[in-house]
């Protein structure tokens, strides 16, 4: 894997650790609900880890990006799923996207390195 995205992985768990020790209910229920919503269910987890990529890509957060590509390379969503995602957050989304589209095949060809 990159270093870019190694960096990324390596500070998300570190913030979130730190995040946790303020010890604060609505914080840690907010996250719990958010980990909550990418277990398997009436939908399987792969396919909502793909619902939260063009989620992410059509509101514009890289980190969100990064994360989301991440899990669904772990997930095994193929380059052609990928691209359909991509296309599916442009649709959605608008040209204001393109940046972010970028971004999400630079971190997907270095997730696949």
């Amino acid at each position: 894997m990159n270093n870019r995205l190694e960096e990324f992985e390596t500070y998300r768990a570190r913030m979130n650790q730190r995040i946790m020790e303020m010890d604060h209910l609505g914080i840690k229920r907010f996250f719990n609900l958010d980990s909550i919503a990418y277990h398997e269910g009436a939908l399987p987890a792969r396919t909502k880890e793909m619902l939260g990529l063009v989620a992410s890509m059509v509101l514009r957060c890289n980190d969100c990006i990064d994360y989301h590509i991440l899990q669904c390379v772990h997930a095994g969503v193929t380059d052609e799923e990928f691209y359909e995602i991509f296309n599916t957050a442009l649709v959605v989304g608008g040209s204001i996207v393109i940046p972010h589209l970028r971004h999400a095949v630079e971190t997907l060809d270095l997730a696949r390195s």
